[in-house]
């Protein structure tokens, strides 16, 4: 017997044309978390945001993108780290260059933003800043390509008082002291002058100062005889020089003791007493005012958390007077977490007035993702339901789940309203996802999942 099997032709080309399915994969450097780490990020920026407000700063937001002029007239040269925005179909006949680009941090657009702005705001202006930015770099642990910002500026035109770089320190502490899942962090945060250092490399005629302080800034990351050896052989500095630029960078003080340190350091070596340069003195002299007064504005914090560091000068040319670094006390090679400084003129490359500002910001993504690598982050719930109410049995006894429903919801619980008939399906439902309460409508009765405690109560009065 012979059986002879047909295919139809629609079939075979049905077959033919097997969907094919794209198996999309991480892309490095941009992080995406699952709902119960983000819940954690929210509650990160949620309190971030209070406190920042608790000081009376307001809140704007500038756009992703920002011209290339505007990001250029910063000065500094962060061309490889820019994300230059074009369309994928371009005309033909288009040769402009890119215009836009993503910001790479919110200094520059705040900055562009006072300058278009100036009529409208009230100075001195307050403002926080708490967005995404981007920059083109290799990521690796700590360093990412999409990465939250949470900044704070003052800026005031022509003069803006010394106390603001006192506050921003302050606040940080506050901040950072009483984030969740920080319980039993060191940290610390480190204060300095710019005026200080290139005071001293003016007193010592040095011709090339921006050189100086950028191999000084990463004296924590290579060490101070690797940054002797730069020093010597990069810059050309005599032996001598560097020896006492390395004495002043390697002061650490206390609130309490650096004006000691300094006038120790100051009486060791005449060099600063035999200088010819009253602008470089004067520099020098400055440097060292201001920062004692903004060490005394933070005598109020406990001890430890604030100290004069003279080997912090901020790789950003930019910075004229106070910087700041805040750093893990126990991991000091994961770097700075909060950083930022004073800035003399930045917005007058956007607006032909003079605007001093003094910044902070928190590397928000860099700290939130080190906590979560190291499993310290309060992660239980994958939402954010207080309530999952079970469905009567009776579909004449819905209203009254709808109007238990709309009572705790107006009383500011989270409510969600199980689906399905199957009484196990949703209590495996609420456990999986975290739900603390389950509501019976039916026995007027919620259960505690966590204790599995249940109890009669009134929709009306309840409370967690």
């Amino acid at each position: 017997m012979t059986i002879v099997l047909c295919i139809d032709e629609s079939y075979k080309g049905f077959m033919s044309e097997k969907k094919k399915i794209y198996k999309p994969s991480p892309v490095s450097g941009f992080p995406e978390w699952l709902p119960e780490v983000r819940i954690v990020e929210q509650q990160w920026l949620d309190h971030i945001r209070r406190v920042f407000e608790s000081y009376g700063f307001c809140s704007i937001e500038t756009p992703a993108v920002e011209e290339l002029n505007v990001i250029g007239a910063k000065g500094e040269d962060v061309d490889k780290e820019i994300y230059v925005i074009e369309r994928l179909h371009k005309d033909e006949n288009d040769t402009k260059e890119a215009r836009l680009a993503l910001h790479f941090d919110q200094t520059v657009p705040f900055a562009r933003y006072v300058a278009q702005h100036f009529n409208d705001l009230v100075f001195p202006f307050k403002r926080y800043q708490m967005q995404k930015v981007w920059r083109g770099e290799r990521p690796q642990a700590g360093r990412m390509r999409e990465f939250y910002q949470c900044d704070i500026d003052v800026i005031n035109p022509d003069n803006l008082p010394i106390a603001f770089d006192a506050e921003m320190p302050a606040i940080i502490w506050e901040v950072l002291s009483s984030l969740p899942g920080m319980e039993g962090e060191s940290i610390q945060i480190r204060v300095s002058n710019r005026k200080i250092l290139l005071g001293l490399l003016d007193i010592l005629k040095i011709s090339d100062p921006v050189s100086v302080t950028r191999i000084i800034d990463k004296i924590d990351k290579i060490g101070s005889d690797e940054v002797m050896r730069l020093l010597e052989n990069e810059c050309g500095l005599p032996n001598e020089t560097v020896q006492l630029i390395l004495e002043l960078a390697k002061i650490k003080a206390t609130p309490q003791n650096f004006h000691g340190l300094l006038r120790d350091f100051i009486a060791r070596n005449d060099v600063i007493a035999r200088s010819d340069s009253d602008a470089a003195i004067q520099s020098f002299e400055e440097g060292i005012t201001e920062l004692q007064a903004v060490l005394d504005n933070l005598s109020h914090l406990p001890e430890g958390a604030v100290v004069a560091d003279l080997s912090i000068v901020r790789g950003l040319d930019y910075y004229t007077g106070t910087v700041y670094e805040t750093v893990f006390t126990e991991d000091p090679t994961y770097g700075s977490i909060c950083s930022g400084g004073r800035y003399d003129d930045l917005a007058g490359s956007y607006i032909n007035k003079h605007l001093p500002g003094v910044g902070i910001s928190i590397g928000f993504s860099r700290l939130f993702d080190r906590l979560r690598v190291q499993g310290k982050l309060p992660v239980s719930r994958k939402c954010p339901t207080d309530v999952l109410i079970i469905p009567p049995r009776e579909e004449a006894d819905l209203p009254q789940m709808k109007q238990i429903e709309t009572t705790l919801r107006g009383r500011g619980f989270n409510v969600e309203i199980a689906h399905g008939k199957k009484m196990n399906k949703q209590m495996a439902y609420a456990e999986k996802k975290g739900i603390p309460y389950v509501w019976f409508p039916e026995d007027g009765q919620v259960k505690n999942m966590s204790s599995g405690e249940q109890t009669s109560v009134d929709p009306a009065s309840w409370s967690k």
